[in-house]
C-alpha cells in the first residue's frame, strides 16, 4: 500500500506542477491577445485548470474505471465552490462584478441541474456526452462576447506585453505542462483503482474525493494567488469557468469517446453539487460579496462530505 499511495502522491504533483506550466502559458499568450483578466479567468485559466480532470476523466473511463471518472467531475465541483472558494474568502472576502452574477453564475447552476438530469439513467451516452460538448462551445462563445476586453482595456493590457515573456517560452510551457499532465494523470488512475481496492471503497468515492482534489489542485493554486492580490473576479471567474468546463466538456468529451456509468454516484454527491451551485448564486446575487463567515461554512461542508464520503 505504501508503495500505492508513493504513486498517487507522485501522480497529484505532476498533475499540480504540469497545471501550474500550462496556466502561466496559456494566460500568458491569452493577455497578448488583449483579453481583459475576467475574460481570461473565465475561459482560458478555468479551461487550463480544468485539463487534469479532463485527462484524468479520459484515462480512467479508457481503463474502465467509469467510476472515478464521473466521480472526479462530480467531486471537483464540489471541491472548487466549498474548498477552494471556501479558503479564497477565508484569505480576503471577494466582491464580484454584476456580469459575472448575471451570466456566469446561472450558467453553472444550469450545468450542475443538467448533469443530474442526464446521470437520472445511470448512464451518459456518446449522443448526451456530443450535447454537453456543444454546450461548452456556446458557453466559450458566449463568454468571450460577453467579457472581451474593451478598447481601454485592450489598450492597457497591450502596454504590459512587453512584460510578459516571449510566445515562444509561453508556447514551451504549454508543451511541457500538457505532457507532465499526461504522465501524472495515468499515474494517478492507476494507484486510485488500486487505492479503492486495498481501503474496500468504491472507485466512486475516490473519484469523489481524492482524485478530485487531486485534479482541483491547479484551481486551488491560482484561486488563492488571485485572492492574495485582491482579483475577486478573477478568483470566480476560474471556479465558475472550471465547473462549467468539468460538465461541459469533461464529462462530455469523455463521454462522446466513451460512454460512462454513473457507478456508485448517489443523490447526496449529485444534490450536494447542485446545492452549492444555488447557496454560492443565492449569497452573490443578495450581497456580491462573499465573506470569510460564508468561506468557514463551505470548507466546514466539504470536510463532513468528504468524511462521510470515505466512511460511507
Amino acid at each position: 500500500m505504501t508503495l500505492t499511495i508513493l504513486l498517487a502522491m507522485l501522480g497529484l504533483v505532476m498533475l499540480y506542477y504540469g497545471g501550474v506550466f500550462l496556466v502561466r502559458g496559456s494566460s500568458g499568450l491569452a493577455l497578448r491577445f488583449g483579453l481583459s483578466p475576467l475574460a481570461v479567468g473565465l475561459t482560458v485559466v478555468a479551461f487550463g485548470t480544468s485539463v487534469p480532470e479532463l485527462l484524468v476523466s479520459l484515462d480512467a473511463a479508457i481503463s474502465g474505471a467509469d467510476g472515478i471518472s464521473v466521480g472526479n467531475v462530480i467531486g471537483s465541483n464540489i471541491a472548487n465552490i466549498a474548498l477552494i472558494l471556501g479558503v479564497a474568502a477565508l484569505i480576503s472576502p471577494m466582491v464580484v462584478q454584476s456580469k459575472v452574477i448575471a451570466v456566469d453564475v446561472p450558467i453553472m447552476i444550469f450545468a450542475s441541474v443538467l448533469l443530474i438530469v442526464v446521470l437520472m439513467g445511470g448512464y451518459v451516452s456518446r449522443a448526451e456526452g456530443a450535447i454537453l460538448a456543444l454546450a461548452l462551445v456556446v458557453y466559450v462563445w458566449m463568454t468571450l462576447r460577453m467579457a472581451k476586453a474593451s478598447e481601454g482595456e485592450a489598450m492597457m493590457q497591450n502596454n504590459k506585453n512587453s512584460e510578459l515573456p516571449g510566445a515562444r517560452k509561453m508556447a514551451v510551457r504549454i508543451i511541457i505542462g500538457l505532457a507532465v499532465l499526461f504522465v501524472g494523470a495515468h499515474v494517478l488512475v492507476i494507484s486510485a483503482v488500486k487505492l479503492a481496492t486495498m481501503l474496500h471503497v468504491s472507485q466512486a468515492a475516490i473519484g469523489l474525493t481524492v482524485v478530485a482534489v487531486g485534479t482541483s489542485l491547479p484551481e486551488l493554486a491560482t484561486t488563492i494567488v488571485a485572492s492574495l492580490k485582491r482579483h475577486g473576479d478573477l478568483a470566480l471567474g476560474n471556479v465558475l469557468g472550471s465547473n462549467c468546463f468539468n460538465i461541459f466538456g469533461v464529462l462530455g468529451l469523455t463521454a462522446t469517446i466513451h460512454p460512462l456509468q454513473s457507478g456508485a454516484i448517489s443523490w447526496v454527491d449529485l444534490g450536494l453539487m447542485a446545492g452549492l451551485a444555488v447557496f454560492l448564486g443565492a449569497i452573490l446575487f443578495r450581497r456580491r460579496l462573499l465573506n470569510r463567515a460564508q468561506g468557514v461554512f463551505l470548507v466546514s461542508v466539504f470536510v463532513a462530505y468528504t468524511i462521510w464520503t470515505l466512511a460511507a
